[in-house]
């Protein structure tokens, strides 16, 4: 997700459409990227936490989690 001082033209696009399009009580949107990585059991939080850091996100202007889901 970008970082929240990082301005989100995309986010703001959605937040005044959805009034035009019915949808009330919406205040804010940020928009962001999402991946899916499938892992086997050897690789471990400190490595999908590298990946993320050095090679997904942008840790100047997004901020990121890892978070594991059993399939």
């Amino acid at each position: 997700m970008p970082k929240p001082e990082i301005l989100d033209p995309q986010g703001q696009a959605v937040a005044n459409a959805l009034p035009r399009l019915g949808f009330e009580g919406i205040t804010s949107v940020r928009q962001g990227k999402h991946f899916e990585l499938e892992v086997d059991d050897s690789v471990d939080d400190a490595t999908l936490e590298k990946i993320a850091e050095t090679f997904l996100a942008n840790p100047v202007i997004e901020d990121w989690v890892v978070r594991r889901v059993e399939a």
